[in-house]
């Protein structure tokens, strides 16, 4: 939507500020310029992989690019010259998930995480004097303590000595290089490795009102580049953990059963709080560069930013009672939550002159294209942009009566668009416009529409009979009550018609072919018990692994290029083995943790749920259903743009501030993953399912807000692409098989032998 400028100004004037000023932040603001993101193109696709690239970092001073391969290589690029120097044969295993440059020893040491569920850090130097086909070399340091596989690993900047792995195991290990280089296989009789940082195996979280009981596959960290000492975890459930690593105890070996250490903050969207038994879980978590935001993203749900330090005005805390308050009706005493007087510093820093009119009138005009999206039915995506720009660009410049009217309109286009949890963000609006005005029955009207979207009928009638009471004669209002009124009887006599039918569902028979279906029940039926499993030695890609289940899938490397419709083809064959099997045995004998042994049934009682902090910002288009090491990545020094890979083949760009999007780009022939800004100048690397990493510069004649030149014809109609993702995170995720599926059948028994192929 081009009606309204952006955030970081005029080019041309920065520029010009530049030769009067030589502030670094003159030079940060021209990094990544909205002009420069919109004319981004691919200007150059780097060859030398053989499989999947599921890794990719700079240097500390973007003179390098080292990435990882399911082909088990790390590369190394040069910045310069776009050229590959080194491509190592790192005698892993299994798929490459993670690698890094080691800070402080001249790039010279680099790491790498994998499936094999080792990490192998290695010296380039050895590589001096070598042809370029002599790439093999014995790893410096060889840490096998882990039993699952290794997702990301963790670098302090200025810390040449230590790097941190996570881990589908649940723990998050501390590999200090100078207490040694090698450890014992995890499970060996010799395996007493001391360097647990977080023992998390005891601590996902079905819900925030849950203890923490089940283990937390961890798939992503990340350490603070401004305050080292925080740790940012999260893994397989819908919680982000902060902890500070000064308050941690200390490092202990895997096996003892502890539980899990208090973290100084969660982070969690306030609606996918109390989800239950979802599969909701993150794929990557990422501190902003000043480390003063934290950027989160779903499987099979979109991008959120939150505040780090909860006490700042714009971040927002809860508890697990908070979610189901936004659900229920409450008068508001004393009628109305002003709206504090404009500031003297717009929200993003810059002062305000003598365009603070014009700015109203900007917002004013946007209020007017969205109200005529809602009553036209159509575009709603762009009213909802115009909305955003005026409540998020601008919040603080505009009165009471207008945030208020704004609040209102862009709830009831969520409503209309329908995408995944916009009837969440509807009711959120809603609530901030009630407390601007509490008598005005507008709000109250679109809150009873978004709880009937989310079958909450009973909730919708006391908000509906509400806005009947403020407006009686209003026709719209007196249909939305009788059609809730019918909603309500016909659940009622469904539910009266089931009671009497005295039917129940009957266990799936020992030793019989399991469906998908039986094994979902079964799942939800047993969803308490949680026992880790012995460690895959064939752990192959990014969507299968082997807990207590034995998966064999051609879903890997090059063979996973048929995608149609978000269906991950290929053969798939998977084997369930009883609690008592050897295999599981063998497991146990290992070192597997159960849990702790201060877990016990009277903690249930006395556990007091955490307070978490919620979002303030939402980035949608995208789809993240497929892969598990899907990033969302902050662009440039100041961090003012966020960018995220997605199913489709595509990479996203948005504003942070308001949440708009800015640029839609064509990066992979199926899913883009990795998207890894360049330290200092406005470049971009990405890569996903194909075996190239392309490299991406404003070079693109016109800006535009969709790729063009050499990354393909320009996308005919963004709102389609948009959509499709949407269908895409709305369907039902298990006809695609998802990975955190087979995550969670090592939370359970199961009597039967094996599953057939499905």
């Amino acid at each position: 939507m081009d009606t309204f400028s952006f955030h970081d100004g005029n080019i041309t004037d920065l520029i010009e500020s530049r030769t009067l000023d030589v502030r670094h932040d003159i030079n940060h603001n021209l990094e990544m310029h909205s002009s420069l993101i919109r004319r981004l193109s691919q200007e150059r696709e780097l060859e030398g992989h053989l499989g999947c690239v599921n890794a990719v970092a700079w240097n500390s001073k973007g003179s390098l690019l080292i990435s990882g391969s399911d082909d088990t290589r790390i590369n190394i690029w040069s910045y310069s010259s776009r050229e590959l120097l080194h491509s190592i044969e790192t005698g892993h295993s299994a798929n490459i998930f993670c690698t890094k440059f080691v800070p402080e020893t001249s790039d010279e040491l680099v790491v790498s995480g994998a499936g094999d569920a080792e990490v192998r850090l290695f010296n380039l130097s050895c590589l001096r004097g070598r042809g370029p086909e002599e790439n093999a070399i014995s790893p410096s340091g060889l840490f096998q303590c882990h039993s699952r596989r290794v997702k990301k690993l963790a670098v302090e900047v200025g810390n040449p000595n230590v790097v941190w792995s996570a881990s589908e195991d649940g723990t998050l290990r501390q590999h200090d290089f100078r207490e040694g280089a090698s450890c014992p296989p995890a499970g060996s009789s010799h395996q007493e490795c001391r360097n647990v940082l977080l023992d998390l195996r005891c601590g996902a979280k079905k819900s925030l009102a849950d203890p923490p009981k089940q283990s937390l596959a961890l798939k992503s960290c990340d350490i603070s580049s401004t305050r080292p000492h925080l740790l940012l975890v999260g893994g397989s459930d819908a919680f982000a953990r902060l902890y500070d690593r000064r308050m941690l105890p200390p490092l202990s070996s895997c096996r003892k059963n502890l539980s899990p250490p208090p973290c100084v903050n969660y982070f969690c969207p306030m609606h996918l709080s109390d989800r239950g038994r979802s599969s909701l879980h993150l794929t990557h978590v990422t501190f902003s560069p000043n480390g003063e935001e934290v950027l989160l993203s779903y499987s099979g749900e979109h991008v959120y930013l939150m505040d780090v330090n909860h006490a700042g005005g714009n971040a927002m805390q809860y508890t697990s009672g908070d979610a189901s308050k936004l659900m229920s009706f409450f008068p508001i005493v004393n009628g109305v939550e002003l709206q504090s007087s404009a500031s003297t510093v717009f929200h993003s820093g810059f002062p305000l002159k003598s365009n603070v009119a014009a700015t109203l009138d900007k917002c004013r005009k946007l209020v007017q294209i969205a109200e005529k999206s809602l009553k036209e039915g159509a575009d709603y995506f762009h009213g909802i942009e115009a909305c955003n720009e005026v409540l998020d660009g601008h919040g603080r410049l505009i009165g009471p009566v207008l945030m208020h009217e704004c609040l209102c309109i862009r709830a009831a286009l969520l409503l209309k668009r329908k995408w995944k949890n916009d009837a969440h963000m509807a009711i959120r609006d809603c609530h901030r416009a009630r407390r601007i005005n509490s008598f005005s029955f507008r709000e109250l009207h679109i809150l009873s529409e978004a709880l009937s979207q989310l079958g909450k009928h009973k909730e919708a009638l006391d908000f509906a009979l509400a806005a009947q009471i403020l407006a009686p004669s209003d026709s719209e209002v007196a249909a939305s009550v009788e059609n809730i009124k019918k909603h309500l009887a016909a659940a009622e006599a469904e539910k009266s018609s089931k009671g009497n039918d005295g039917m129940s569902k009957s266990e799936p028979r020992a030793g019989r072919v399991l469906s998908l279906s039986d094994i979902l029940y079964r799942l939800e039926a047993h969803s308490d018990a949680s026992q880790d499993g012995p460690r895959s030695e064939r752990e192959d890609s990014d969507y299968d692994e082997e807990l207590e289940l034995d998966i064999e899938t051609s879903i890997s490397g090059d063979e996973g290029r048929d995608f149609e419709s978000n269906m991950l083809h290929g053969s798939l064959n998977v084997r369930i083995y009883r609690r008592g099997d050897s295999a599981t045995e063998i497991g146990r004998a290992n070192g597997s943790c159960g849990s702790p042994t201060s877990s016990s049934p009277n903690d249930r009682t006395t556990y007091q749920p955490e307070v978490v902090i919620d979002m303030k910002q939402r980035y949608v288009g995208h789809c993240n259903v497929g892969t598990d090491i899907k990033q969302a990545s902050f662009l440039g020094q100041r961090g003012e743009y966020v960018a995220s890979g997605s199913d489709d083949g595509r990479w996203f760009i948005w504003e942070k501030r308001t949440g708009r999007l800015i640029k839609m780009l064509l990066g992979d022939g199926a899913v883009v993953n990795c998207v890894q800004c360049h330290p200092f100048d406005c470049v971009v690397a990405t890569s996903g399912i194909d075996s190239t990493i392309k490299i991406w510069t404003p070079s693109a004649p016109v800006p535009s807000i969709v790729a063009g030149g050499a990354a393909g014809p320009d996308t005919a109609d963004i709102l389609d692409a948009m959509e499709s993702n949407q269908r895409k995170l709305c369907r039902n995720r298990d006809a695609i098989l998802p990975f955190d599926l087979f995550e969670r059948f090592r939370m359970h028994e199961f009597s039967e032998g094996s599953l057939h192929p499905f």
